[in-house]
């Protein structure tokens, strides 16, 4: 069933095409960088499909309304573009028939919809924006400067791109010779470390702030570490993230699970150097403009104060 429903979707799309051509409103193609290599895609689509939060971050600071986007975005600035768009299922289950439905002409993928990237490709041009863990930076500064080629927006991309930098040279400036920092992320009781190679290694190799463990476990949830791996590590500062408040599950948060005898002996403990990082914005939309912004700044000031 699910073949011949694929199958549908790329005849009708096929049709879609030959009707834009035949009436002259298809788009020149322009190259652009993903994560599939250098791809040619349909300059200035009207009609787009995002299932990847950090390239609907990046495509709404842009300005460009997707006409489809998956029913739950997690992220508070992201709602009102969520608002104005069908939902077009998960980012891991799409709803193929919803998608075809909207008559794409450009269904963006990422992360953790790149899985479904073959099957939306069969219904209108797809291409994977994934943002990679050790190059998160580079990835998003390429990403913005190919979503602004795509909808002829190379202004404001331009201007984003010049924003973020000066926010990454700022943060740098402001946690040099500041210490080290251990990356640790909690789900409910649970604690994870991260560390260089990571889904945050941006944050010691972009921003210059020394690992506190330079070989902790680089996969894709973090290594799993007890207590005593953060009392023995006794990382100057603490970076927090809460999986659990990030996807709007109840469980315990960060702060009451962190508040252990043992954690409380750590030099960030003492020096109240524990920054508790807006979770949404980093775990879900990695690499997005504004998310990266958002934690650049919460960093920033933190090591500022």
């Amino acid at each position: 069933m699910k073949l011949n429903r694929i199958n549908a979707f790329r005849i009708r799309g096929a049709l879609c095409a030959a009707a834009l051509a035949a009436t002259g409103a298809a788009a020149e193609p322009v190259l652009i960088e993903t994560a599939r290599g250098p791809v040619e895609a349909p300059a200035g689509a009207a009609r787009v499909v995002v299932f990847d939060m950090a390239a609907l971050d990046t495509i709404d600071a842009l300005g460009v309304q997707p006409v489809g986007v998956p029913e739950k975005v997690f992220i508070p600035f992201l709602e009102e573009a969520a608002a104005g768009a069908q939902s077009v299922g998960t980012l891991f289950e799409p709803d193929f028939e919803a998608v075809a439905a909207l008559e794409p002409d450009l269904i963006v993928v990422g992360g953790r919809s790149a899985a479904q990237f073959e099957a939306l490709a069969a219904i209108a041009p797809a291409i994977d924006m994934t943002i990679g863990d050790d190059t998160l930076l580079a990835d998003a500064r390429a990403r913005l400067d190919a979503y602004g080629a795509l909808f002829g927006r190379q202004e404001k991309a331009a201007e984003l791109a010049a924003a973020l930098d000066a926010e990454v040279a700022a943060v740098r400036e402001a946690v040099a010779g500041r210490g080290d920092a251990l990356i640790v992320l909690t789900n409910g009781p649970k604690v994870t470390a991260y560390g260089p190679g990571s889904r945050f290694d941006w944050i010691h190799s972009a921003l210059g702030i020394e690992p506190a463990i330079a070989d902790v476990e680089a996969a894709t949830h973090g290594e799993a570490i007890s207590f005593e791996f953060i009392h023995q590590a006794n990382p100057d500062w603490l970076l927090v993230v809460d999986r659990a408040g990030a996807i709007g599950e109840a469980a315990a948060s960060a702060r009451e699970t962190l508040d252990n005898p043992l954690v409380a002996e750590t030099t960030a403990w003492k020096n109240d150097q524990v920054v508790y990082l807006d979770a949404s914005p980093i775990y879900i939309a990695g690499g997005g403009v504004r998310s990266l912004g958002q934690t650049l700044g919460e960093i920033g000031a933190a090591f500022a104060e």
